[in-house]
């Protein structure tokens, strides 16, 4: 099998990634049975018993596959399951695509192991690209295979969990081959609305707080980033020279550090949870990676309203743009003024 898909990339990429994966199907454990075994340890417990309910909420509320996908548990013993890969030209904002069966074209890479991710950056670096590496909470396999809970989704707080949970599965849901801005911002939207609606439920009027604010956060971090794009657009579409390009680009990523802080210290009152995104480097493939996630978020979101935030309709509106082809679908979601 590897043989025949080596026309995509290399045999040895496909080994690390199945034996990857396979390694941890094979250590998957019932989440039922765990909760009731008396040798879990009593806050593994409670996050999978919070875990257990959050998946029955993703069907049952929010309309989401009804399968084995996290029902079962693996602790991977690493701060995460993978790493992806980014590249982008140094004088452009369009990264580096590489294709698969199933999953289509995508802008990373991804590795089961660390230092093969880096050899693979280093490499790509060696080519003149610039290159971001980060480490992946989870990932999906879009229901070819029973997607388990991992010890790295349970590490922050339970509407964390949530977010995670309703976001793989939005992607079981509906994937578009090749289009991961449509897909992942799709993700976010559901993820984004799914967890509103589960903290609602919970009566967690303090939690929602903090999940809007932290939302309200993340739309300034990403204003910025569009904003820093368009700049970095304007500059690699000029007449200077090479010498001259790079120094524009040095100074339009300093201006965005400054307005970072600037937002930090005054509309967000001090929170520094984005200091460690920007006090390390910062390039073309960096920000590619930060825009598939966000971009056409809005314009789900408002789609999701015009549903009168009713799922079934959502999800089969989406599959309608879904099945155009680029750059209609685009077009279509950003102009949407009906559910149908």
């Amino acid at each position: 099998m590897a043989s025949a898909l080596s026309g995509c990339t290399s045999v040895s990429y496909y080994a690390q990634s199945l034996e990857g994966h396979v390694r941890i199907m094979a250590a998957r454990q019932d989440v039922g049975k765990l909760i009731q075994a008396p040798s879990t340890p009593e806050a593994l417990r409670a996050k999978l018993t919070s875990a257990s309910a959050i998946r029955r909420f993703a069907t049952d509320e929010l309309a989401l596959p009804d399968n084995s996908s996290y029902r079962s548990y693996v602790d991977i013993h690493r701060d995460a399951v993978t790493w992806a890969v980014f590249a982008a030209p140094q004088f452009s904002l369009t990264p580096k695509t590489w294709c698969f069966p199933v999953f289509g074209c995508v802008p990373y890479r991804g590795y089961f192991d660390r230092k093969s991710a880096t050899e693979s950056a280093v490499a790509l670096h060696r080519q003149g690209l610039d290159v971001y590496v980060t480490g992946i909470t989870a990932y999906s396999t879009l229901g070819w295979s029973s997607d388990p809970l991992l010890s790295t989704m349970l590490r922050q707080d339970d509407t964390y969990l949530a977010s995670l949970v309703f976001h793989e599965l939005a992607h079981q849901r509906l994937y578009v081959n090749g289009d991961s801005a449509f897909n992942e911002a799709f993700a976010v939207a559901v993820e984004t609305t799914g967890t509103r609606k589960w903290l609602r439920a919970a009566g967690d009027r303090a939690g929602l707080r903090r999940y809007e604010a932290d939302r309200k956060r993340s739309a300034g971090f990403l204003a910025l980033v569009s904003k820093t794009r368009d700049e970095l657009r304007q500059v690699y579409e000029s007449s200077r020279t090479p010498d001259g390009m790079a120094a524009a680009k040095a100074a339009t990523l300093d201006r965005f550090r400054t307005r970072y802080r600037q937002m930090r210290d005054g509309s967000w009152h001090g929170y520094r949870g984005y200091d460690a995104w920007f006090n390390a480097p910062i390039n073309n493939a960096k920000l590619a990676a930060t825009s598939v996630y966000g971009e056409q978020v809005p314009a789900f979101i408002r789609l999701f309203e015009l549903c009168s935030s009713d799922y079934p309709r959502f999800y089969a509106s989406v599959r309608r743009i879904a099945d155009l082809r680029e750059p209609a679908r685009a077009e279509a979601l950003k102009a949407a003024t009906t559910c149908d």
